[in-house]
């Protein structure tokens, strides 16, 4: 029988394992479709992203996380959450069908009607799998959730850039995204146990309707949140100049997500499991502030750090602007996970009141202040998007200090050492290596000096969560080694 802390550990390599691959094969194919593609393609997919990821929202709406949430989900919880999904997520498309000549208009180009369309058939895909990735999550199996990722994206990548080989434009990004939506759907009802019945019964849903609707409308805030740039830029500027801050954005975003969904795998199963052990929940939630900012830190102030040479080697000197943007919005992505993690605690905590409140007031405090500074031009827009952002992660620990009484010196403690760890090395390193050429050696190299530099000050100050982290990895493979042996003999 497991132990809390072994599902956590292997929730959390599963997790990054996931995340790792996928945003490896993403590096790879963004780097394949970003040569192929003209930043015009980008940017039109960049235009309608948010109305995508809010109708899937509308179509969930929630069900998923109240499910993970609550102690004990029977089968009538799943089954009514299921088949809501799907009435959901038909009459939604049915609406956006039809909504997508105004899209089109809003943004003045008329390409985007059937683009619309065709995008919008993923959040019918994805209700089919909505009760299904909500079981998986619940009991804690990562490790299959892992292989649906990874399987869809490695399937969907490489359709996608066939079909960029054929020049067929931003149809190609559209049809990787719905690819990876299908398979991934598929997959999760391989790998589940559960099964949807006909014995239709809505009365669950009712009663997951009021912790629900909060996570919907946070959701669809958070979307908004992350797509406000795109909205604004689309509408102001040019679909080229939104296809340079999305390159950015999204480059950016890979960094940020790679940690963020690592600890997102078994961060809400594991608090709400220790509801009852307050003490015990923040001891662990304190471990993963620690973990999250250990690696989030480097990964995100290194990119920032090799962001010209990277984005020029990869994917060409046409995206010479998105590289300028792309340090920017390095400093708030090393901050997204840890802000991510606190609100994962409000609402483990029931208080998905707090979670939906919060994230409200920074959507509108975000339209706002973008709505304001558009004409003074995209680097003022992101110098603003990215304090605000930063600065909202003060808001989040307000609530979990008065929720769990995490003191702000020990938050502090917990994080502090490791971002201005992390900028004294990317400080350092770009320093030492400033005079390198050609750009390839300046990028191999300010990687490597960066890495063992971060690691010599992680030894040096004897930080726990490393002497932890290579505890458990050689423990694992420990395990696997012995297995080869036993099964040898």
């Amino acid at each position: 029988m497991e132990t809390l802390k072994e599902k956590t550990a292997k929730g959390l390599l599963w997790g990054g394992m996931n995340n790792g691959v996928q945003q490896i094969v993403g590096l790879v194919f963004g780097i394949i479709l970003g040569r192929l593609l003209d930043r015009d393609d980008f940017g039109m997919m960049a235009m309608i992203a948010i109305f995508s990821v809010v109708a899937n929202n509308l179509q969930s709406s929630g069900f998923k996380t109240g499910l993970v949430n609550l102690r004990e989900p029977r089968h009538e919880d799943y089954n009514s959450v299921f088949w809501f999904n799907i009435l959901a997520g038909i009459a939604l498309y049915v609406v956006l069908f039809f909504c997508s000549p105004l899209i089109a208009a809003y943004y003045h180009q008329p390409e985007l009607t059937w683009l619309c369309r065709y995008v919008f058939l993923g959040f019918v895909f994805s209700s089919w799998g909505m009760a299904q990735a909500a079981y998986l999550t619940k009991n804690l199996q990562v490790k299959q959730l892992a292989q649906c990722g990874m399987t869809a994206v490695l399937l969907s990548s490489v359709v996608g850039a066939l079909l960029a080989v054929l020049h067929m434009g931003y149809w190609a990004l559209a049809t990787q995204s719905q690819l990876f939506i299908l398979t991934n759907t598929l997959l999760m009802w391989h790998f589940s146990s559960w099964r949807p019945t006909l014995d239709i019964n809505f009365e669950p849903v009712k009663r997951l309707f009021p912790f629900s609707v909060k996570i919907l409308v946070t959701n669809i805030f958070t979307d908004i949140n992350a797509n406000v740039m795109n909205i604004m830029l689309g509408r102001h500027f040019t679909a080229r100049d939104t296809g340079d801050y999305n390159q950015a954005y999204q480059w950016s975003f890979k960094g940020s997500m790679l940690i963020q969904n690592m600890v997102k795998a078994v961060d809400q199963p594991v608090l709400v499991g220790l509801e009852d052990e307050r003490e015990r929940q923040l001891r662990v939630l304190r471990k993963m502030v620690r973990f999250t900012a250990f690696v989030s830190f480097p990964l995100l102030f290194g990119l920032g750090l090799v962001a010209h040479e990277f984005i020029v080697l990869t994917i060409g000197e046409k995206w010479a602007t998105s590289a300028q943007l792309l340090p920017w919005l390095c400093f708030s992505g090393a901050f997204m996970p840890l802000s991510a993690l606190l609100s994962d605690l409000i609402v483990s905590r029931g208080r998905s009141d707090i979670f939906m409140w919060c994230t409200i007031v920074l959507g509108v405090a975000q339209v706002v202040l973008m709505s304001t500074l558009w004409p003074q031009g995209i680097r003022v827009m992101v110098m603003a998007f990215v304090a605000l952002n930063v600065a909202w992660m003060g808001v989040w620990f307000f609530f979990v200090n008065r929720l769990t009484g995490y003191a702000p010196l020990s938050f502090l403690k917990d994080v502090a050492p490791f971002a201005l760890a992390a900028a004294a090395v990317m400080a350092a390193t770009g320093w030492v290596t400033n005079a390198i050429e050609p750009l390839w050696l300046l990028l191999t190299v300010r990687i490597l000096l960066a890495a063992l530099l971060y690691y010599i000050v992680m030894r040096v100050a004897r930080v726990q969560i490393l002497a932890d982290c290579q505890q458990f990895l050689a423990a694992r493979f420990g395990k696997r080694k012995n297995r080869k042996e036993i099964e040898k003999r």
